[in-house]
């Protein structure tokens, strides 16, 4: 699957990410925030579970729950 990243600053200068695919917009709830654009068209394995780079984790589960994933709260 390929997802699209964006990013948004946290305090102590950390980001939260959001992952969506990429034939997607960012969902409707997310857009009141300020998230930039972090990276287009990432390649994921279908199977994947996390992605460590941008801390996001339970993906495939977040993906079929809400439609995207985004970085945990427990950094």
């Amino acid at each position: 699957m390929r997802l699209d990243i964006y990013r948004r600053a946290e305090t102590d200068g950390n980001f939260q990410y959001l992952a969506v695919p990429e034939t997607r917009n960012i969902p409707e709830e997310a857009t009141n925030t300020d998230w930039q654009v972090e990276a287009r068209a990432v390649e994921v394995d279908d199977d994947a579970t996390q992605m460590p780079d941008y801390d996001i984790q339970r993906l495939t589960e977040q993906l079929s729950e809400k439609g995207y994933a985004v970085t945990s709260s427990v950094h």
